[in-house]
């Protein structure tokens, strides 16, 4: 009895001891396997972050409001995917096509956004004349920015001194996108001059085509596809001094130069034959429909005058260079040359805080742009974004034609101040199209401008 005792008890101690080897050994392991799930749970290393000033910003969240709809909107959250994953920072987009309005109802009811997204730098300047903001004069250095930037996008990124805004997107709006198919049946010429895009429009027309598809609509901003023509034509009409005249308030609008323009415009616009639906269509078609007619089958229009963003709105199986492709808008007289209208987007910062101005230096690099370049009709004015990001050479070839370029000028609705240009004169040109008289009309435009 008493060796089966010492047995029982020599296995009892055997067995403890392997066992308390066997959760010792472990221990480390264990230990080891909680540091790791601390640590990812306390998310990654982001102190390197050149976005961040190396601060751990994980958890933060901005929010971005802009104009920015539709496909442009899914784009523009995908370009900012590479940032939110880099600093763990949530980056929450909201677009209206009411921005215009909306923005002013929000920073001066208290409730800005973080950043805001403005189509127009007038509209930019109006608010920030009403409300506070961060200078990012105070967040970046100059040699940085021009490291970033041209000089001319600062130029238009500055207000009263203070840096207001960076640029994101560039445009350019002095295009002509056209059914390929058609003009290669029918033998069409690419013109190269304004006549030479009348006497086509006719040639179209009495081969039993209609030439133009256009359409205004666009919310609370109906009327900005209208000022854009008629800017293209001033340039193409007026020397570029005179164009900075006329967005300064020093040019009336009810004055020969801009009746001309008015003049050049209406004589394609409301002939009956060369719109696709007629005068009163143009009031009613959204601006991102207007373009599909071009490659439906057959088409229903074969030109569309739209900047290049329009390539997002075309239906997804449409390749440019195939079933659709552009040619720069041709010059009216001669000793203007070759003029490109262009546009683009510029963000402010409404709050000062340290994720918001990560957000910001990261909207001034063109890695911010990379997503939404690499999916087409997109251009970058970030002096940091390669060429070989461009997909097509469709998409290289609007590069040019900005390179190409005699003069270059801003879009004029966007540089006057908010009540003008993103006011009375989209107003004014809708009031035009629905049958109100010209004079009339201009009249009301130079009224509305602010004291100087």
């Amino acid at each position: 009895m008493r060796k089966g005792w010492r047995l029982f008890f020599t296995l009892f101690l055997v067995v403890a001891f392997l066992t308390s080897m066997l959760f010792v050994s472990c221990q480390p392991k264990e230990a080891d396997k909680g540091e790791a799930e601390a640590e990812e749970s306390a998310g990654k290393d982001f102190t390197d972050n050149e976005w961040t000033d190396g601060q751990d910003l994980s958890g933060k969240e901005v929010n971005i409001f802009g104009a920015f709809v539709d496909t442009d909107a899914e784009k523009f959250e995908k370009s900012m995917v590479p940032f939110e994953e880099a600093t763990g920072i949530e980056v929450e987009y909201e677009g209206s096509g009411d921005f215009e309005s909306l923005i002013t109802v929000r920073t001066e009811g208290g409730d800005p956004p973080d950043v805001a997204a403005f189509p127009q730098p007038g509209l930019m300047q109006d608010v920030m004349n009403r409300t506070d903001h961060i200078d990012l004069n105070d967040w970046f250095d100059m040699d940085y920015m021009k490291q970033q930037y041209e000089q001319s996008w600062l130029d238009l990124g500055s207000y009263k001194g203070e840096m207001v805004g960076v640029w994101y997107r560039a445009s350019i709006k002095s295009l002509v996108y056209y059914s390929k198919p058609i003009f290669e049946k029918e033998g069409y010429e690419i013109p190269k001059t304004w006549d030479e895009l009348l006497a086509l429009s006719d040639q179209m027309v009495a081969d039993g085509y209609t030439p133009w598809s256009i359409g205004i609509e666009s919310s609370g901003a109906t009327g900005w596809v209208a000022t854009d023509w008629l800017e293209d034509i001033m340039l193409r009409t007026q020397p570029p001094e005179k164009y900075d005249q006329w967005v300064k308030g020093e040019l009336d609008f009810n004055s020969p130069e801009v009746k001309r323009a008015c003049k050049i415009l209406g004589d394609i616009w409301f002939n009956k034959d060369y719109v696709l639906g007629g005068r009163n269509s143009i009031l009613t078609v959204p601006f991102g429909d207007a373009a599909t007619p071009l490659v439906q089958d057959p088409p229903r229009a074969l030109m569309h005058r739209q900047a290049n963003f329009i390539v997002g709105f075309l239906p997804d199986d449409t390749t440019v260079g195939e079933e659709v492709d552009y040619f720069y808008l041709p010059g009216i007289d001669e000793e203007e040359g070759k003029p490109v209208l262009g546009a683009g987007d510029c963000l402010s910062a409404f709050t000062d805080k340290p994720e918001t101005k990560a957000v910001m230096k990261y909207l001034t690099q063109g890695i911010s742009t990379k997503a939404w370049l690499e999916a087409g009709g997109f251009i970058s004015p970030h002096k940091d974004t390669p060429l070989d990001w461009y997909p097509t050479d469709v998409d290289r070839g609007y590069a040019e034609i900005l390179q190409n370029a005699d003069t270059f000028r801003f879009d004029a609705s966007d540089l006057m101040p908010g009540q003008v240009g993103a006011g009375s004169f989209w107003k004014g040109m809708v009031d035009w199209v629905s049958g109100e008289d010209l004079d009339k009309v201009l009249t009301s435009i130079d009224e509305s401008w602010p004291e100087q």
